[in-house]
């Protein structure tokens, strides 16, 4: 599929609630920090698949041009959009540790083969590939959330899903490495999952809601409960490591169904082909 750019039609410029997400402490602040990651580890993804495609022979790079620069757009949007909405969280008086973290370990890889970078992103692609399946199939979750906002992530997860394999199936390309490509998921894994605790600690905290019971009443809920994110998404985390996996043999519905039903909501503004 090549994916397609949108421009997504709200304003986030003018505030918004420090409890946006229907007066949940919990989500508020999780959301929050998963926003903090992604304008840095966007550029990153951006960076990793430019440099593959010229990595690839001259006869091959058409077969790739077109999805490539249709992926770069889409991550460019969701850079620009969450940069705006991340200037919002500092002006509530926010840190983004997450940011500089990730920043000194793109730092580490400066000098090491791209084909390690498409690897990570591949990765990291897929991480946020199931959580936004997680999100459209949930979308219970934003109930009550600042209508601006809900539309920017179940936007965002539409195209997640949509653009999910480029990194992979360039990685396979290039001559990736299928070891290599399972050590980095791992390696991503622990870093993400680190970062997103630690960021949204941080951000509860700053917040004053860090203690509160109703916190964490929704953080065992929302994770460990019926539908929770963990609970929901181990078994597509887990299906990574498969000799056979790719990242289009799960279902696209969900997203594709947002797109067509929200059409108010963005304007195209790149590849509208499909598959």
């Amino acid at each position: 599929m090549v994916p397609v750019v949108r421009r997504l039609l709200i304003d986030l410029e003018a505030p918004f609630e420090r409890g946006w997400c229907g007066g949940d402490p919990f989500l508020t602040a999780l959301f929050d920090a998963l926003s903090m990651s992604f304008p840095v580890g966007e550029q990153f993804f951006i960076d990793s698949v430019r440099a593959a495609l010229e990595q690839l022979p001259a006869e091959r790079r058409d077969e790739f041009a077109e999805r490539t620069r249709a992926f770069i757009g889409q991550e460019a949007t969701h850079r620009r959009i969450h940069s705006l909405f991340n200037e919002q969280l500092l002006g509530q008086g926010l840190v983004n540790d997450w940011e500089k973290r990730a920043l000194v370990r793109i730092g580490w890889l400066a000098d090491v083969d791209r084909r390690h970078w498409l690897a990570a992103t591949a990765a990291y692609e897929h991480l946020t590939a199931i959580l936004a399946q997680w999100l459209l199939r949930n979308p219970h979750v934003l109930d009550g959330a600042e209508p601006r906002l809900r539309t920017m992530w179940l936007w965002h997860s539409a195209e997640e899903t949509e653009h999910r394999s480029v990194a992979f199936d360039l990685h396979h390309a290039i001559g990736g490495d299928r070891r290599w490509r399972l050590k980095w998921f791992r390696r991503v894994t622990t870093f993400f999952l680190a970062d997103v605790m630690r960021q949204t600690l941080s951000n509860l905290r700053r917040s004053g809601t860090l203690w509160q019971r109703r916190t964490w009443r929704s953080a065992a809920h929302h994770l460990f409960g019926r539908g929770g994110l963990a609970r929901e998404t181990f078994a597509p985390w887990r299906e990574y490591f498969r000799a056979d996996f790719h990242p289009d043999q799960r279902p696209d519905d969900l997203a594709r169904r947002w797109i067509d039903e929200n059409t108010a909501a963005y304007t195209v503004a790149g590849p509208a082909s499909g598959r």
